[in-house]
């Protein structure tokens, strides 16, 4: 990676009348020749025209108006994010803040969202970076924002006619905030430092941040077409791996996140999540994201992964697949008891239900099944009693969430809102798993060190719930004809689309 230069110029004085001939470029950096700049800024054709409009900027705006409706007469501010640092003056690769582009689409780095209420309504402003394109020095001296070292942004006018709304350079975003104080401010904190600096706190904060969950727990047709898309490129994702198990063999787990990854790079804006790709007593390991374990021949690889959309809409998806492509007699015990489960708990997915009786359903199923295996003692209802829950010691979690544009979405809901009954346009998890440590005494031997999960990702309908992650096979014969058709079909990742 080349050496960053800094961003600003100095003033042009008789002070400093080294600047009429030179822009000082600072640390580690030589002074520029102003011949030079004039050279770097001058002679550039016309950028081609992009995409006039985000399909999505009706939607955005149907949402602000909601939003402001909420809070009326109060000020919102909800920024995008900053940029992270990695190590020293290198950056991890930015991904805007989920409220700020449920709200407005824009994917910038450092942008805000301001609603504000005004005499004839609220009205909204996004400041957003200006252009530092040919025109400016910044251009080629700024390596944070100038476009021929991070590539061109839209800037104030580009980005006013594409997201459909109001805009403004982001060096008015103070000025203006310090006009409207006369009103409450409100902000969607932890996400840009500097932005949480200019607005003192207000305990109306946690309410704005409840809204904007329970918003998105009810997804729009075009919302769903973007986790379907997420969806479909995380089952060619799991197709590749499948296809690399006999490398994974040799190189071990990070031959699964890699080819996994891949996919989410090449068809969508990266993974959702950082990829599980646990093998053998890895998959014990509920969030294990090391992921540089051995794949061995005879083991299970437990595969829980999701593409994330270009919108950012996410699929979250898990597998749990016989390295060899056939399971041994305790692994399919095992497994199709959790594939019963999870049979049981979509089986009362539906509008007005519930939403931790898909849970009820599974845990049933599983806690029954521990007894059959010997591992619990019955009757049933005393291994589930509230004041006993023994089964919980091999089950760990519950089997859903929300899902959407995070993989753990609507986060901030109120427990009545997202514990409340499911409603049509609900995207859920249902993932039962079991956990066998490899060192755990109350488990017979066979079966230590096995972990399976099964998650499928579903859409609650007005008849019931729709799987939308059903192209990948979930029942164990179906697993293994599927990797038997993928290992004798054409070799390598990316294959068909």
């Amino acid at each position: 990676m080349s050496d960053t230069p800094v961003s600003h110029e100095p003033d042009v004085s008789e002070e400093n009348p080294i600047s009429e001939h030179w822009v000082w470029a600072g640390h580690h950096r030589p002074a520029i020749p102003r011949v030079l700049v004039d050279h770097m800024t001058s002679h550039w054709a016309p950028e081609p025209a992009r995409e006039a409009t985000h399909p999505g900027a009706a939607h955005f705006a149907t949402r602000r108006h909601r939003l402001a409706e909420e809070f009326p007469g109060r000020t919102l501010v909800i920024p995008s994010g900053s940029l992270k640092v990695r190590a020293n003056d290198t950056d991890y690769r930015f991904r805007a803040g989920t409220e700020f582009v449920y709200l407005t689409g824009c994917q910038d780095p450092e942008a805000v969202l301001v609603i504000a209420p005004g005499a004839e309504g609220p009205r909204s402003t996004l400041y957003v970076a200006a252009r530092r394109d040919h025109r400016t020095h910044e251009f080629f001296t700024d390596a944070r924002y100038g476009e021929l070292w991070v590539g061109a942004r839209r800037g104030v006018d580009e980005s006013a006619t594409f997201f459909g709304v109001d805009c403004a350079s982001l060096e008015y975003l103070t000025k203006d905030l310090e006009s409207l104080s006369a009103t409450t401010t409100l902000v969607v904190r932890g996400l840009d430092l500097e932005v949480d600096s200019l607005v003192e706190a207000h305990a109306d904060e946690v309410r704005l941040n409840e809204v904007l969950s329970e918003m998105r727990l009810v997804k729009e047709p075009f919302e769903i077409a973007h986790l379907e898309a997420a969806i479909a490129s995380t089952v060619r994702g799991f197709e590749d791996v499948v296809r690399a198990l006999p490398l994974a063999t040799q190189f071990g787990e990070r031959v699964v996140e890699g080819v996994f990854n891949l996919r989410a790079r090449v068809e969508g804006n990266d993974v959702g999540y950082n990829t599980i790709a646990a093998s053998g007593s890895h998959a014990t390991v509920l969030h294990w994201t090391t992921n540089d374990g051995e794949v061995r021949h005879g083991d299970l690889l437990l595969l829980d992964a999701g593409v994330e959309h270009h919108e950012l809409y996410t699929a979250d998806v898990t597998r749990t697949l016989p390295v060899s492509g056939t399971y041994s007699p305790a692994q399919r015990r095992i497994y199709e008891l959790v594939l019963a489960a999870q049979d049981a708990a979509l089986a009362v997915v539906a509008p007005g239900v519930d939403f931790l009786e898909p849970h009820r359903a599974a845990m049933s199923v599983l806690a029954q099944g521990l007894i059959d295996l010997g591992i619990l003692e019955g009757p049933l209802e005393d291994v589930l009693r509230p004041d006993r829950q023994l089964h919980r010691r091999y089950t760990l979690h519950g089997v859903s969430h929300m899902l959407g544009l995070d993989v753990h979405d609507c986060a901030h809901a109120r427990n009545e809102s997202y514990f409340g009954t499911l409603k049509e346009g609900y995207v859920l998890t249902v993932e039962p798993g079991l956990y066998f440590q490899p060192h755990d005494l109350t488990v017979p031997e066979e079966y230590r060190g096995i972990g399976v999960r099964i998650e499928d990702d579903v859409l609650v309908t007005s008849s019931g719930g729709r799987n939308l992650s059903e192209a990948l096979p979930r029942r164990a014969d179906e697993i293994e004809a599927w990797m038997a058709g993928l290992w004798s079909g054409p070799s390598g990742t990316l294959s068909g689309r």
